[in-house]
């Protein structure tokens, strides 16, 4: 297995993946950046930090310590956008959620480079995701795939007003069974919360393509707003950005957190 490849093994039928917590470039592509700064500031912060406890409960994790700006292990590697006519971000991201260039001029990934990039990062993500979905169906019925991510609250190139706390995705409920969502949709509103289902958020590239329901896979995306566990400057920049781990602030929402797991536990359990 790659080294920025971090897998944690369990035997219950829950996967959660991380995709875009990961802060690091390889060699060859981080000098091609105009700043470092700018291809790293959109990483979902510290989300395997906030599901760290998911291993107790005997879950599978995987996450990828690349940044999501060397590639976008949540994209279609089609290059196909999921969300058509409206602002996104590509398999190999050239500009920042806000719009800002990323790459020096000339120095924007080509064609074989998106390929090359591809082959090296993108695939051996999903051949991991792809056998330990295969080893926990050999164990279990059904299965439940989490796809765990954050973003800031407010990113108005993306979306208006202010975030959801919650925004769970299901391809439009084409990923999961209603039950699951219904049931997760209970947990967050017994929080107080704000939540949304199948908001802007309708789950990236991994759920879309995992989720089978027909066949006992069953995958939801959960997108988190970052200010329910770190600050969120209303400017952010290198001096104040990312802010830190809260630990204090997340108790509250990890708490959810174990009980949205817990739920999608039972979930496969009982089906």
């Amino acid at each position: 297995m790659q080294p920025w490849l971090t897998l944690i093994r369990g035997d219950a039928p829950l996967l959660v993946s991380v995709p875009h917590t990961g802060t690091d470039f390889p060699e060859e592509v981080s000098p091609r950046f105009a700043s470092l700064w700018l291809a790293r500031r959109d990483a979902d912060w510290w989300v395997h930090r906030l599901y760290d406890f998911a291993a107790e409960l005997g879950a599978t994790l995987l996450r990828t310590q690349l940044s999501r700006g060397t590639i976008d292990v949540n994209r279609d590697p089609s290059g196909r956008s999921l969300y058509p006519g409206q602002a996104t971000t590509e398999l190999c991201p050239t500009t920042t959620f806000d719009g800002e260039p990323l790459y020096i001029a000339g120095c924007v990934p080509d064609a074989a480079e998106i390929a090359r990039r591809r082959i090296a990062y993108f695939e051996p993500y999903h051949a991991t995701l792809a056998a330990e979905i295969a080893r926990l169906r050999a164990q279990h019925k059904t299965i439940v795939i989490f796809d765990a991510h954050s973003i800031r609250s407010h990113i108005p190139r993306l979306f208006d007003g202010e975030l959801p706390q919650f925004n769970i995705g299901t391809n439009s409920a084409a990923s999961c069974a209603p039950a699951l969502t219904e049931a997760i949709e209970q947990v967050c509103a017994k929080s107080n919360l704000t939540r949304v289902t199948n908001g802007r958020f309708k789950g990236g590239y991994i759920t879309r393509h995992y989720g089978d329901p027909a066949h006992g896979v069953h995958a939801v995306q959960l997108e988190l707003a970052m200010r329910g566990y770190m600050d969120e400057p209303e400017t952010i920049s290198p001096a104040n950005w990312p802010t830190q781990y809260d630990p204090a602030r997340a108790a509250a929402l990890r708490d959810v957190l174990r009980r949205i797991l817990q739920t999608c536990l039972t979930f496969a359990g009982q089906t």
